[in-house]
């Protein structure tokens, strides 16, 4: 070729949006070591470990943990793939964009979908979904416990409770909690339950934690026909990591930075992890509400990791977007489907949530709110500082 290419540079940028997040110096650090073969015993030591790290992020005792090669929705096929028969019938609720994602797959495997939807940014009335789930008797029951379109955390409890009254497996979307947010598998009673690796674990995408319950895998024992994916199907995936037999060619370098970014969650203490995402959410809530801001979802239900402040009347949000990117070097997202608009998505999450970043983006955000002509309410920086330091 006769092009010339210069070295390569990324820009610097600050992730704020709903993932990718920022990735902690460790994390880089630990992808930089020298790469060995998917079948070398160091990389299945580095498995071995992410297995038992992934059982604590998760707060289980489950045994079937692993990180399936792909982002976080390979984890999400893989749940549907293996637990999903043609003609089973199967339960989603749905009050998001992923949940709808969920059950796409589930459609494209065979199941017979039957829904209990709210709008985006609704919560589930909890006798509701019980009801639900009691009257149609799923095989399974799938649900979103962080919606990553809304900045939903839906309660789990309710949920897996009625869904093991009626002998349904539950599977459970914890993508944008794991890390940042309790999931409490076993508390809650999740039977299969995925995550990726870009939002509050802090590495870059690739892989997507899981974990199965002793339950599940003994249905999976039980299956009937065979699992329609051969690449997510989880006995052979367990071939390859407890068994050491060929299947895939893993990534060593992503599998470095899970291990690195799981042991810093071991380190931080997963309860003080989760408490740092809530003081920052707080406080970052009590900055954009003293902006003169309204948040889409009730405090309740609300995300510690991805905020979703609505848009002000008279702003565009793709201006704002754009200031902030090409002025600051701040990614944000915007809301898509029937939130195109109308809200921000912005993630304070894994190695990114910190105080500091909660008045950067804060002061950031009013400035580019500012251009567009809005006049904030108040001053955010002291409602934010006044926020972390009750919490303190």
């Amino acid at each position: 070729m006769q092009q010339q290419f210069p070295p390569l540079q990324a820009p610097r940028r600050l992730l704020f949006g709903p993932g990718p997040s920022m990735v902690a110096p460790r994390v880089y650090a630990a992808m930089s070591q020298n790469v060995v073969g998917h079948l070398d015993p160091f990389f299945f030591e580095v498995a071995e470990e992410i297995r038992l790290l992934i059982a604590y992020a998760y707060s289980t005792v489950n045994e079937f943990n692993l990180a399936i090669s792909g982002t976080g929705s390979s984890g999400m096929e893989a749940a549907v793939a293996n637990f999903v028969e043609p003609g089973q019938k199967f339960a989603l609720l749905t009050n998001g964009f992923f949940a709808e994602r969920i059950g796409e797959m589930a459609r494209r495997h065979g199941a017979d979908i039957v829904r209990f939807a709210k709008d985006w940014g609704q919560p589930f009335d909890p006798q509701e979904a019980r009801d639900f789930i009691r009257r149609e008797r799923p095989r399974v029951v799938a649900f979103v416990q962080a919606e990553t379109s809304t900045g939903m955390f839906n309660q789990s409890r309710t949920i897996c409770e009625a869904a093991h009254e009626v002998d349904a497996l539950v599977i459970a979307d914890c993508v944008t909690s794991l890390g940042g947010m309790p999931v409490l598998v076993d508390e809650n009673g999740i039977d299969i339950a995925y995550g990726c690796t870009q939002k509050g674990l802090g590495c870059p995408p690739g892989l997507a934690p899981m974990t199965v319950s002793p339950r599940a895998l003994d249905w999976l024992e039980k299956r009937t026909t065979p699992v329609t994916s051969w690449y997510l199907d989880l006995r052979l995936l367990d071939t390859f990591y407890s068994g050491h037999k060929y299947h895939h060619t893993a990534s060593a370098t992503l599998f470095y930075a899970l291990r690195e970014a799981l042991v810093m969650v071991s380190e931080e203490g997963l309860e003080h992890r989760c408490e740092r995402h809530r003081r920052n959410h707080v406080a970052f809530v009590a900055g954009i509400e003293a902006m003169g801001l309204q948040m889409l979802v009730d405090g309740h239900h609300r995300l510690w990791t991805l905020n979703t402040p609505r848009v002000p009347d008279g702003v565009e949000d793709g201006k704002v977007r754009q200031y902030l990117l090409e002025e600051r070097g701040i990614e944000i997202a915007g809301g898509f489907g029937p939130l195109a608009g109308k809200v921000f998505r912005i993630g304070l999450m894994g190695h990114g949530s910190t105080a500091d970043n909660v008045l950067l983006v804060l002061e950031a955000l009013e400035a580019a709110l500012k251009q567009q002509g809005y006049r904030p309410a108040g001053d955010s920086r002291a409602a934010a500082e006044k926020a972390l330091s009750a919490a303190v």
